[in-house]
């Protein structure tokens, strides 16, 4: 799920270097989110999100997005504790990258909005995993460009290398099963430098 969250960060900076068609843009991790999904017990839905995020994109479409795992929040401080050392191995970030075609978003104008899919690669405790982000690019105005994700994107804690964190998590809250595909939704704001 990480990935799929780095993946739209990384599509929402390349967007934005196609609007100024030169320079660079910085995401605003203040005014973007990644949320994901969890299910315990079969029956119990229950929304995550990681707080800090950063990164940006060049005017040749480089994307690198970082996800700083010690942010993430599941409105349990004990389990956010758990995620961080049993999950995410006490590691800092996971960090996307990607190169997006600077020109398919080139003519879009103030207010206007497009769909866009990028090509990503999560890099998360050392395993790298590709994957593709469908996402809306929106133009806020001449220097700020907003990406979200289109519909959610679900991914498997298998593929992301982090299953053996689950089975953890999942033995110290003596719960009889956690879901091991959890959807993802992100939100990313960039600003032109």
């Amino acid at each position: 799920m990480h990935k799929i969250i780095t993946g739209l960060a990384a599509a929402i900076l390349a967007s934005s270097a196609t609007f100024a068609n030169a320079g660079s843009w910085v995401l605003d991790g203040a005014a973007s989110s990644i949320s994901f999904g969890s299910i315990k017990k079969a029956e119990i839905g229950e929304t995550n999100s990681f707080s800090d995020l950063s990164g940006g994109v060049d005017a040749d479409g480089n994307v690198m997005v970082s996800i700083g795992l010690g942010s993430v929040q599941t409105n349990i401080d004990i389990r956010n504790e758990r995620m961080i050392e049993h999950v995410f191995g006490g590691m800092a970030a996971a960090t996307v990258s990607a190169m997006v075609d600077m020109e398919t978003l080139e003519g879009l104008a103030v207010g206007d909005m497009t769909s866009v899919t990028v090509d990503a690669t999560l890099d998360l405790l050392g395993v790298e995993t590709g994957f593709d982000a469908p996402m809306i690019a929106v133009r806020l105005s001449e220097t700020r460009v907003m990406l979200v994700s289109d519909g959610m994107v679900f991914l498997s804690t298998y593929d992301l290398g982090i299953d053996a964190g689950i089975d953890v998590l999942q033995e110290l809250a003596s719960l009889p099963a956690i879901t091991r595909t959890t959807p993802v939704t992100v939100r990313f704001v960039f600003d032109m430098e």
